[in-house]
């Protein structure tokens, strides 16, 4: 008896035959004019109102743009000038003290206050309300509110520390230089606070709470935890932190024009302050321009090697 078997294979003439032709929704069907279309919106806010400006920027600090009245080109005398300025030299070294002095209370201010909110324990939204308002209300207007409170004899802070025997109560806080520096910093470290607290705060919250609690399983201590696992698993939150308060105290401006105007003298005086002064003061648009210039490559160089030294190793 003989019996068929049915699973012999079939031989096929033709194996292009066996394909499945791909769907014509798989095929690219875009062509690059889409997409040039897409990014045409974009393209031209940049164009025109970042390229546009700086190169008509760039064109003004080559003349001796006075901000009214007639100019004329003078190359690169504007740049020339802004390396012989002793006083914008100054300017420059205060604000780098300034920023030296505020940028590490900022961060460790920010960081004690972030291990408190953290967590979802009573008051916590209360706390973390209460450290970002300053942040919100803006330096200008607590600017102008610190100018009414440290008034000698009558301003809340003369009058406190009056009350504690500190002082008598009629200090000149914004006519001293270094009283106003200190008085300055003080209120900058308290209006920013808020901020790194709330960048720092979600950095730990995206700690896995497995590791916390392998290496407290495994003996580690609080602090061996903060130092060894949660600091190194949140270093990117700690850059971004400080780039931005460093970035921030170099373009420091609108609490000491508020405050001090720059004085007494030049002794609390800024970069962009300065810069301020000689281009809407003196009315040397020109030369004020070539500083801003020379002043956002300044920033640049500094902000380049935040990120070359805390650049992540492979």
């Amino acid at each position: 008896m003989t019996t068929l078997d049915h699973r012999r294979p079939t031989t096929v003439k033709d194996p292009d035959a066996l394909r499945i032709p791909p769907r014509r929704g798989n095929r690219l069907t875009h062509r690059p004019l889409t997409g040039f279309l897409l990014v045409l919106p974009a393209f031209v806010l940049v164009l025109v109102f970042v390229l546009a400006p700086l190169v008509g920027a760039l064109g003004i600090s080559l003349t001796n743009f006075p901000l009214i009245g007639e100019f004329r080109w003078v190359g690169l005398a504007n740049y020339a000038a802004a390396f012989q300025d002793p006083k914008f030299g100054a300017a420059i070294g205060y604000t780098l003290l300034y920023t030296a002095i505020v940028t590490v209370p900022i961060l460790v201010v920010g960081y004690a206050l972030a291990v408190l909110v953290r967590s979802q324990r009573r008051g916590v939204g209360w706390l973390r309300t209460i450290t970002f308002v300053p942040y919100v209300v803006g330096l200008s207007t607590l600017s102008f509110l610190t100018v009414l409170e440290v008034q000698p004899d009558v301003g809340a802070l003369n009058l406190l520390l009056k009350a504690l025997r500190v002082t008598d109560g009629s200090t000149a806080w914004l006519v001293d230089g270094r009283l106003a520096t200190g008085l300055i910093c003080a209120l900058v470290i308290w209006s920013c606070t808020g901020l790194t607290m709330i960048l720092l705060m979600s950095g730990m919250q995206s700690v896995p709470a497995e590791v916390h609690e392998s290496a407290q399983i495994d003996g580690a201590g609080w602090w061996r935890r903060e130092v060894s696992l949660t600091i190194p698993m949140m270093k990117r939150s700690i850059i971004l932190s400080v780039i931005l308060s460093i970035v921030g105290s170099l373009l420091a401006f609108a609490q000491f024009y508020i405050l001090t105007a720059g004085g007494p003298g030049n002794a609390t005086t800024t970069s962009v302050l300065y810069i301020y002064n000689r281009a809407f003061v003196q009315l040397q648009l020109g030369s004020a321009t070539a500083l801003s210039i020379l002043y956002v490559l300044v920033i640049g160089v500094i902000t380049a090697l935040q990120f070359a030294l805390t650049r992540e190793k492979d």
